[in-house]
């Protein structure tokens, strides 16, 4: 055991000595505590306590010599007398004398050494408390200059003392607060029943320790972690109450700090993905709970990577501010809108009616209320900025049950994307047969990517032919003969392709095997001249290593560059120009012919069109079709005729399916064409029967007419 630890004062005495501390300031008239000691009890005590061992030891001498004289007496009479009788003295009345007075020295003394022991011990006892009280004294008050303010209360309440801690904190001094209620403090941000909670705990524990809101004599209101003890008099009663606290304004607004970075997004100030599932499970829960009906909204900006990459990311978080700002301004106070990353938000909608139509048509409203505040334009330095979004919308509470938050998400993001797929700024509510669709087009998904390690792709051929009708080339069109389900469209697997990222190794099969066809003609006396169209994604063109895979695939195979003709649509340049045409330049220099497909339904500008290292102009069929009976067909067909020759380049017309057709733009300069009336898409034998059959005849017009029989017979 630790003998120095008894000295030490506990919490309770340090807070007695803080009231003594007070007991002092308030009646300086009195001493100081082991001044009182000293004066009152310790000083009469040991006054009093020597005079009775005088007096005992007078009484106890006397009462020996007595009993002496009484013992000699007796033995000897005669002797005695002479001793004693009166004017006459023994020859040992001396030595009577000292003995007795030895005798009663000797028990003096003793006695005064046990009282001396006593008295040591009650001295080393009075001392050790007086140590424990000049510790607690100067324990309170090193504690009253600390930087912890310090106040102790009476047992009304009423502020007695405080210290210079205080005063920094609050704005008061000691004559402005001294014998007033500590509720001057008080701030209205506290619960109403704080102050009666604190008095329970005190009357029932002695001590109460807590945050609570507190008010500055300026009237700011701050945080403050309180600490009081109840310090209780010898009978056990009230009699003062200490407090220390301090400001925790900094570590309140640290916390604020750490909250803001865990739950909130830093661009916008929106609650995060995190905060919404937080948000999002207690709306399920309410709504399951009151009946009521709550939808979920995500919303994906269209068209924003276009931007970041145009304008840069500064201005692309700026356009994110001000329309999460436009979509919180058309919302309820009590709907959450939150940032789930990049250009997506969502809001959660609650308190809709219960009902199933009800609720889904106010969801409706807001959908739509959130289309046109984002539809409005936005100022980006000095321009405008036109933004537009998708919507989806999964419905969820007591009409409409979910199993799960990631199913419930789930829905939203499929009815978002259905929208994005009919046109954009939009908005699609959830539908069973949504999932349907996604569940097939995975299962599509999952079945395209063995077909490409089975080798179940294959090429069909269309063929391509000059106005006299003889066979140029054809386009290559991917096929995926299926082990169980036949022969599928592309028009069904290529936007699973894409949306599956199997687009690109798709890309690069298609080449390879295009590739391979033309080294195998070009050992055909009958077959060699013949070009080859391959089709290029904008996605793989702009890999990063295309110019390689195309270089890559005619050296592997052997095929003539100048046999090899990519066709690209126009959505290539929406982005990079001058990296399209750095590629484009890259690869003509090696002897690759480019055609822009479906030229006049995209974006292309004339001047985007002179840079390009073209040779080819191809007419959209969406033209073709009506180019008898509409006269904007028909001049627009016309005008692509004109551009091409004015620019020195061929044109080709696809989709003609009629002898007028070809008849009406051969007459206005068209030089080749493809479409059904030369032959459908066919599998490589049928059309090296065909090729090898034309190239055969001889005449002219009969080059056509078997082309045509054979073809349209196939």
């Amino acid at each position: 055991m630790n003998t120095s630890n008894w000295l030490l004062p506990t919490p309770q005495e340090e807070a007695a000595a803080c009231a003594a501390t007070v007991e002092n300031l308030e009646n300086p008239g009195r001493a100081d505590p082991p001044v009182r000691l000293l004066r009152h009890v310790m000083l009469p005590t040991t006054i009093a306590l020597v005079a009775v061992v005088l007096l005992f030891v007078f009484i106890a001498g006397h009462q020996m010599y007595q009993a002496q004289v009484a013992a000699a007496w007796a033995d000897d009479p005669a002797s005695m007398s002479a001793e004693v009788r009166p004017g006459t003295r023994g020859q040992d009345a001396d030595l009577i004398s000292g003995h007795l007075l030895l005798n009663v020295a000797g028990a003096g003394a003793a006695t005064v050494a046990l009282m001396l022991c006593v008295m040591v011990v009650r001295v080393r006892d009075a001392e050790a408390r007086l140590r424990r009280a000049d510790m607690a004294l100067r324990l309170a008050a090193t504690a009253f200059e600390s930087q912890d303010g310090i106040m102790v209360l009476d047992e009304r309440g009423a502020i007695l003392q405080v210290n210079q801690a205080f005063t920094d904190i609050t704005g008061y001094s000691l004559h402005e607060v001294r014998r007033r209620p500590v509720e001057i403090l008080q701030a209205a941000a506290n619960p109403p029943d704080l102050y009666d909670t604190i008095a329970r705990q005190l009357a029932e524990r002695g001590r109460w320790v807590g945050d609570l809101w507190s008010q500055r004599k300026n009237g700011e209101v701050y945080p403050k972690r309180l600490s009081l003890t109840l310090v209780r008099s010898a009978p056990g009663e009230p009699r003062y109450c200490v407090g220390s606290f301090a400001d925790i304004t900094e570590h309140k607004q640290a916390e604020a700090r750490i909250e803001q970075l865990a739950f909130y997004d830093p661009l916008t100030g929106l609650p995060n993905r995190r905060l919404l599932q937080d948000r999002l499970q207690q709306a399920v829960a309410a709504s399951r709970l009151n009946g009521q009906g709550a939808a979920l909204l995500l919303i994906d900006l269209d068209e924003f990577k276009t931007l970041n990459d145009t304008l840069g990311h500064d201005m692309g978080d700026r356009l994110l501010q001000q329309l999460a700002t436009r979509l919180q301004g058309a919302l309820r106070e009590r709907d959450t809108l939150a940032r789930l990353g990049g250009d997506e938000f969502v809001v959660v909608l609650q308190e809709l009616s219960p009902g199933l139509h009800e609720s889904a048509e106010q969801a409706r409203e807001v959908g739509e209320r959130l289309l046109s505040a984002l539809a409005a334009p936005c100022e980006l330095d000095g321009h405008e900025h036109h933004s537009t979004c998708s919507i989806g919308v999964a419905m969820f509470g007591a009409a409409h049950p979910v199993a799960s938050l990631e199913e419930l998400m789930k829905h939203a993001d499929l009815a978002m994307y259905e929208g994005k797929a009919a046109g954009r700024n939009t908005l699609r509510f959830f539908d069973p047969a949504m999932q349907n669709a996604i569940s097939q087009r995975t299962a599509l998904e999952s079945d395209l990517r063995r077909g490409l390690q089975r080798g179940e792709l294959l090429l069909h051929y269309q063929a391509q032919v000059d106005d006299t009708g003889r066979l140029l080339g054809a386009e290559a069109l991917v096929r995926w003969q299926h082990l169980q389900r036949g022969m599928v469209s592309p028009a069904e697997f290529i936007p699973v392709a894409e949306q599956g990222g199997l687009i690109l190794p798709l890309g690069e099969w298609v080449l390879l095997t295009a590739c391979r066809q033309l080294a195998s003609w070009a050992l055909h006396p009958l077959l060699g001249r013949l070009t080859l169209s391959v089709n290029v994604s904008a996605r793989q063109f702009h890999q990063p290593d295309f110019v390689d895979q195309v270089v890559m695939a005619l050296q592997r195979t052997g095929a003539r560059a100048d046999r090899l003709k990519l066709e690209l649509t126009e959505s290539v340049l929406i982005d990079d120009v001058d990296a399209v045409v750095s590629r484009m330049g890259a690869l003509k220099a090696c002897g690759v012919r480019f055609s822009l497909d479906d030229f006049g339904t995209g974006y292309s500008s004339l001047n985007y069109l002179k840079r390009l290292p073209l040779s080819q102009l191809k007419i959209d069929q969406s033209f073709v079709r009506h180019v008898l009976t509409d006269s904007n067909d028909a001049a627009i067909a016309r005008t692509i005729i004109a551009l091409a020759a004015a620019m020195g380049l061929s044109v080709i017309a696809e989709g003609v399916e009629t002898q007028a057709q070809r008849e009406f733009l051969k007459r206005h300069g068209c030089t080749s064409y493809q479409g059904y009336l030369f032959g459908r898409p066919m599998p490589l034998a049928a059309f090296e029967a065909l090729a090898q059959a034309t190239a055969q005849d001889a005449s002219p017009a009969g080059r056509h007419s078997v082309l045509g029989a054979r073809t349209l017979g196939a």
